[in-house]
């Protein structure tokens, strides 16, 4: 029996319009997908838009035209537009529509995201806007401006199909109150220990964290082929600094079992977690939920690091530095959080002379 030929995905198809009486013309037309178009419910289904041509003769013709079409320029991959597209956008519409001093309150928050106004909308992960915001804006309202702003542009972007609506809304601002980052506490890391030995193994996303100083950027890329058990290093996920790009992840012995377990479970891809940002931060904070732990950031795991090294283990700044993979040790300063018992002790070393 003669096997039926079939056409690989986006190369188009011909078929022929059906009338209103329920006939079919006796021309064909050639059809393309060009593009998609995203809901704006995420549980609904893309929807295909096509360029088409009518009028062949035969169904052969129509699909030898297939080409042609998708060589047109409607054929060529959409770029995502700039952030700058979307405020242009949003300026010209929404802003208009609230009052004057929030619209001067958001053109300021504007401004200062000057840094990434030429980004494309698609490319900007939580790392690049949290880092982005808590640098430019100093105070906590502005900083909320800031992501408010964030948040209209992603709204539109995600319309548009180009990114996820909710990663602004994930953004950590400042408190009225507080600006240091707090560091987990003993009981806090014995809590994520136990809920791990329990057999919940997302307590390994800030575990992982927490003892060998990693960003969340690189928390999220990391995959199989970037551990290397026998070497207890991890690299190749590296981000941002040239120090942290060449620089290897140092595995402690202890985590040992936790990073074994984390690849035994890994994603079909590779990847030790799914790709997905916000469920990524999702099961992050439900860990910390579920072992009483306080709603502490991802970055307080950097801190805890950072603190652990300087002042319970009193390792030379030198020393922790090469840790977390700093270009100077003056990092130390923002990052290591020592408290009164600390100071006590420190003082309490000097002893009485004579």
């Amino acid at each position: 029996m003669r096997k039926t030929k079939t056409r690989g995905n986006g190369q188009g198809c011909a078929y022929r319009r059906r009338k209103k009486d329920g006939t079919l013309y006796p021309t064909w037309t050639a059809s393309v997908t060009i593009d998609w178009r995203y809901p704006k419910d995420p549980s609904k289904p893309r929807i295909p838009i096509k360029r088409t041509k009518a009028g062949f003769a035969t169904k052969k013709e129509a699909l030898a035209y297939c080409p042609v079409l998708l060589a047109g320029n409607y054929a060529k991959p959409k770029q995502a537009p700039r952030l700058s597209d979307y405020w242009r956008t949003y300026s010209e519409n929404g802003l208009t529509k609230i009052g004057k001093s929030k619209q001067s309150a958001y053109k300021t928050a504007w401004n200062k995201l000057k840094p990434i106004h030429d980004a494309r909308i698609n490319t900007l992960t939580l790392d690049i806007l949290q880092e982005t915001v808590v640098t430019v804006a100093t105070t906590h309202y502005t900083q909320k401006d800031c992501r408010t702003v964030l948040t209209k542009l992603f709204e539109r972007g995600y319309a548009d199909g180009y990114c996820q609506r909710d990663l602004p809304s994930l953004i950590e601002i400042d408190s009225l109150e507080e600006k240091e980052q707090t560091p987990f506490n003993k009981e806090e890391q014995k809590a994520l220990w136990h809920a791990y030995e329990n057999g919940n193994l997302d307590a390994g996303i800030p575990l992982l964290m927490i003892y060998t100083g990693m960003m969340p950027g690189e928390a999220q890329l990391l995959k199989v082929e970037h551990i290397d058990l026998k070497n207890k290093t991890m690299f190749g996920m590296n981000l941002k600094t040239k120090v942290r790009k060449k620089t290897p992840v140092v595995i402690a012995d202890c985590l040992l079992p936790v990073v074994e377990d984390l690849i035994s479970s890994a994603q079909k891809s590779g990847f030790i977690w799914a790709r997905n940002e916000t469920r990524w931060y999702e099961r992050y904070y439900a860990v910390l939920s579920a072992s009483g732990c306080r709603k502490l950031t991802p970055y307080s795991c950097r801190h805890t690091t950072a603190t652990a090294l300087a002042v319970d283990a009193k390792i030379a700044p030198q020393t922790i530095k090469r840790v977390m993979r700093w270009s100077t040790s003056k990092m130390l300063d923002k990052y290591a959080h020592p408290q009164m018992n600390d100071a006590l002790e420190a003082v309490n070393k000097i002893k009485k002379k004579g």
